[in-house]
């Protein structure tokens, strides 16, 4: 009862204080020669007078472009012939969009005449400078919807608010993706049932913070991936001279004792007979806490010549047939149990390798299929899952817990120095949380639920409820904006420092701002000369900046869709768990890489190394790389240079039985060059399906046929010689010569300008040829993130600035964070 009227009285007050309404709430020289200057006025008209009139520039319009984009004709997705190019500023969304298709060379349509090189370059210098002209003088930064947390900030803040780890998974349901991220503001509402979800967090959040010495046991599952080969050290949480297992970050909310139970599988008498021979030796599992060993467990057989399990000097004996040793061996639950402190501890489980030799002649592992008939891979035991329950016996709350520590900034020596203390550590909390100054308001309204805990359980359940309300407040759910009053509507104003720290720490570290970062927006400093930048440099210095890699760059190359595929088990039998985690690994370290090293943007193409550990490297057919752990290797084939070379992004691009040059072109398309396709028209047929039906043709041919369909081809003409260049990787990213039915692949490609590419090297030098315009994309893409909106016409003329500020400094990641970060867009904001 306690708790509905508690969870009652949360939401009214929510409801209440809610005051907020929440609907409120590549660039190109601009520089022309001499000879280019002649030859587009030359073609556009004759006159003297053509470098300072838009006459010219109309008759280029008029000639090239009118013939499509009018009304008579409606063959265009905008009309050219009733706008003009002396107001240009009346017009900048469709004028943004022809300099996008003259950029990109799309427009006019390849089979359509041609302006001149020079004249194309005049017209889009004038159409770029007039814009940018009046984006300096009357911008438009947009106005982004009231942002609420998504999962990955919200966890985010609260490890950073009370130093304590959650897995947010377990709280809220998962974001959506507009525009390719789950940062969006438009797709981040608040329904009824999620803030009910929000309510339980808060509740059970603020509980584990404080510690409640009257927490009845509970249960936590952690679960080995289905298709993990446990053959090797898995990781850096596992001691060196091991072998599979798992491990967890756990929090144990009170110092007490813990159980940990250990499911073991290993191999069963449906398993070839053959296998049997490896299990002549015990094996050692090892389990221990933060890097220290709880226990070991001896399974195996012993000198005696029986089976057994031993623990601690006990012993259980099987007689050693096959049949009892099947079940034996088939699935084995082991059980510990220890003193842990309150706190977040690594718990690992795993077994202690053996060096011995064995005779026989033996497979390494069976083939990845076999687990899915319910075998496992290897002959040597699994742990498969491992099950944390407690706090029995708690002695204490955990005074030392790092979570404590950080909540009670203060602790009253006395009664009557109790509230003094509630309010020292509720405005802390508040303000750090709120990511403002407290007000008399915020304060009035937390001590009201402090003083209801304390009526019920003294000092610290009223900290816990006031700390229950913080969690669930609008301001620490919500980043709002406010503007200022009596300002005009659809005036651009600029945010206040407080804001603008709050924008910056959710870029930079998907979280809230530090005390350093809040202390300095507080006294109005931040945009001080030199202060801004050395924040920006502070912050990507700092591990937290790591969420640039986890949450942007995972979502910008696709890198989350790993988790989801599934390549056919018969058709890539060697796929497993080990070889998706190392996929994606090898990705989020390049990247990680480039970021911390403040590389030019362009060498994520161009780059010789890469990250490999042994699974990945034997999987690129690169030989002298041994062990789990991930090393820095310098690359001599070019086809594996860079992105373009990395499995993550060829599988995530595939369908699970074959390659898909669509897949991988749209990629391109969109993420690379920032020229996304449109969708398919209705009606389209799939391409079929490799079958008996088909055996005689390749991957190419097929979409030569499905190509052939003249609505089809308009767009296939760009995606699928992108994709057939890279018809060298198969559907896992693999290196081949021939399809799956033995044909030679051809793997040359032709785009729509003419330009000739054959296999990954020779797309990946193309690409590099046009790296200013994989830069625009990249900067763009950076920008939808950090403003957390869909980037938009008027946004343009900023991007072209970051462009050419940061061109100076070879596109390099701190000159154009920095150049976003002084942004119109990121440092300003349209009034309603």
């Amino acid at each position: 009862m306690m708790m509905y009227s508690r969870r009652c009285a949360i939401l009214k007050a929510t409801l209440r204080t809610a005051t907020i309404p929440l609907g409120l709430a590549l660039v190109l020289s601009l520089s022309l020669s001499v000879a280019e200057r002649r030859q587009a006025a030359a073609e556009a008209t004759p006159s003297k007078s053509a470098a300072s009139s838009t006459a010219p520039f109309q008759r280029l319009i008029d000639r090239y472009c009118v013939s499509c984009h009018n009304e008579e004709l409606n063959t265009a997705s905008f009309r050219l012939d009733n706008i003009d190019l002396a107001h240009v500023s009346e017009n900048g969304e469709i004028w943004e969009k022809v300099i996008h298709k003259l950029r990109t060379e799309e427009m006019p349509p390849i089979d359509r005449p041609q302006p001149s090189k020079g004249a194309r370059r005049a017209l889009l210098s004038h159409l770029a400078t007039t814009l940018d002209e009046v984006a300096t003088t009357d911008p438009d930064p947009g106005r982004p919807a009231v942002h609420r947390l998504n999962r990955s900030e919200y966890a985010n803040a609260v490890r950073d608010l009370l130093a304590l780890e959650i897995d947010s998974h377990d709280f809220l349901p998962s974001n959506g993706a507009d525009f390719g991220f789950d940062n969006i503001a438009d797709s981040l509402n608040l329904s009824p049932m999620l803030l009910e979800r929000y309510m339980a967090a808060a509740s059970k959040i603020s509980r584990l913070a404080i510690g409640d010495i009257h927490l009845r046991p509970s249960a936590t599952i952690y679960t080995a991936p289905k298709a993990l080969l446990q053959m090797d050290r898995m990781g850096k949480d596992f001691s060196f001279g091991s072998r599979g297992g798992m491990s967890a970050r756990h929090h144990f909310p009170l110092d007490g004792e813990y159980v940990v139970k250990i499911d073991v599988e290993s191999p069963r008498s449906d398993q070839p007979s053959d296998l049997f021979q490896r299990s002549d030796a015990p094996e050692q599992l090892d389990v221990r806490l933060d890097g220290e060993r709880i226990d070991v467990f001896n399974i195996g057989k012993p000198k005696t010549g029986q089976w057994s399990y031993e623990k601690n000097g006990f012993a259980e004996e099987k007689p050693a047939d096959k049949e009892d040793l099947a079940n034996w061996w088939g699935a084995r639950t082991l059980e510990v149990r220890f003193p842990a402190k309150a706190g977040t501890h690594a718990i690992t489980t795993t077994f202690l390798k053996r060096t011995l030799a064995y005779e026989g002649v033996r497979p390494r592992n069976l083939p990845a299929f076999y687990d899915y008939l319910g075998l496992l891979k290897n002959m040597e035991p699994g742990v498969i899952e491992m099950e944390v329950s407690g706090p029995y016996d708690a002695t204490s709350l955990g005074e030392e817990s790092p979570s404590r520590e950080k909540v009670f900034s203060s602790y009253p020596t006395s009664p009557e120095d109790e509230l003094k203390a509630a309010t020292k550590i509720l405005s802390t909390l508040a303000r750090e949380a709120y990511r403002r100054p407290v007000t008399p308001g915020d304060m009035d309204t937390l001590l009201t639920f402090y003083a209801e805990g304390h009526s019920e359980g003294g000092f610290e359940a009223g900290i816990q409820f006031a700390l229950e309300r913080i969690l669930v407040s609008p301001s620490f759910l919500f980043r709002v904006e406010l503007q200022p009053t009596g300002i005009v509507a659809g005036e651009a104003f600029e945010l206040t420092d407080i804001e603008l720290a709050s924008r910056l720490a959710f870029f930079l570290w998907s979280s809230i701002p530090d005390e350093e970062l809040l202390q300095i927006a507080e006294r109005g400093e931040l945009r001080n000369p030199g202060v801004l930048e050395g924040q920006v440099r502070r912050m990507l210095a700092d591990a937290r900046s790591e969420s640039l890699v986890d949450n942007f760059a995972t979502q910008w190359l696709y890198l989350r869709n790993m988790e989801a595929v599934t390549p056919d088990v018969n058709i890539f039998p060697d796929f497993d768990g080990n070889l998706r985690e190392a996929m994606r690994r090898e990705t989020e370290l390049f990247f990680s890489s480039q970021l911390r090293e403040d590389r030019s943007v362009p060498e994520l193409l161009s780059a010789n190394y890469t990250f490999l550990n042994h699974r990945l490297a034997e999987h690129y057919g690169i030989s002298d790389i041994y062990g789990s752990h991930f090393r820095r290797v310098e690359l001599d084939d070019p086809n594996r240079g860079g992105l373009m070379g990395q499995a993550s992004i060829w599988t995530v691009t595939s369908y699970a039985t074959r390659t898909s040059p669509v897949k991988r072109g749209k990629w391109i398309l969109e993420n690379l060059l920032g020229s996304p396709p449109p969708s398919p028209p209705d009606g389209v047929p799939p391409l079929p399906e490799p079958s008996k039906d088909t055996e005689g043709l390749t991957t190419r041919q097929l979409f030569e046929k499905h190509r052939a369909d003249p609505g089809c081809a308009s767009c296939h003409i760009k995606m699928d010689p992108l994709g057939f260049a890279l018809e060298n990787f198969d559907a896992i990213g693999k290196w081949r010569t021939h399809s799956s039915f033995g044909l030679a692949l051809d793997t040359t490609g032709t785009m729509p300008d003419g330009t000739l590419m054959e296999g990954p090297s020779g797309l990946r030098s193309v690409l590099m040829d046009n790296d200013t315009e994989f830069t625009r994309t990249a900067v763009k893409k950076l920008l939808l993130y950090a403003l957390g909106r869909g980037i938009e016409y008027y946004d343009q003329p900023a991007i072209r600035k970051i462009m050419r500020d940061s061109a100076s400094d070879d596109y390099r990641w701190s000159s154009i964070i920095l150049g976003i970060v002084n942004s119109t867009p990121f440092q300003m904001r349209r009034s309603s």
